[in-house]
């Protein structure tokens, strides 16, 4: 029995989608061009990036490749680089991480128990020497988190506090004051 399939994958992609749109929508188009360092990417760069990347999966899985031996990455990557590095507005960003965001989710939604099962060989030399195309799939929410996380530190680095904390806070403060009352 499996009790994680395709609608929950969109379901749990679609929530963390919404929190890094919250985030996008938190921070200042003015802060847009900001980056930690000179050699990593601007907020603008990291939420493109986070809007781009789930096009490689969809790619991948839509072409059903049972194996990534000799696949052209490049291909994908190269003008994926391009578009991140490319002036866009906090609006284009935001109207990308919705639509695109919402067409992945839909693209999983429509993935069979079977299909998510299906195992895909990686490329020489990479391990796992495979791995199923849930994984895969998993990996795209995963990436998504990993960057998102990133982008909460920058929120903090322009002086915003992230969204998530204040709802932990304002839960951790609405304890604190139950706690006394009782």
């Amino acid at each position: 029995m499996n009790y994680y399939g395709a609608k929950e994958l969109a379901a749990s992609f679609r929530t963390v989608r919404k929190n890094t749109i919250t985030i996008a929508e938190e921070i200042d188009e003015k802060h847009y061009v900001f980056r930690a360092t000179p050699q990593t990417r601007s907020i603008a760069e990291t939420l493109l990036h986070i809007t781009l990347a789930p096009g490689i999966q969809e790619h991948v899985q839509g072409k059903k490749l049972a194996t990534l031996e000799g696949f052209n990455f490049a291909e994908l990557f190269l003008p994926m680089l391009e578009t991140e590095k490319k002036p866009h507005t906090k609006a284009q960003i935001l109207e990308g991480l919705k639509d695109r965001g919402e067409r992945f989710a839909r693209f999983l939604e429509g993935l069979t128990d079977e299909f998510l099962g299906e195992r895909v060989t990686m490329p020489s030399g990479m391990t796992p020497a495979s791995k199923t195309r849930f994984e895969m799939l998993l990996g795209v929410k995963e990436h998504e988190m990993h960057h998102r996380g990133q982008l909460m530190l920058l929120e903090r680095m322009v002086g915003v506090v992230p969204h998530l904390t204040r709802q932990m806070e304002a839960r951790m403060a609405e304890m604190m004051k139950q706690k006394a009352g009782a």
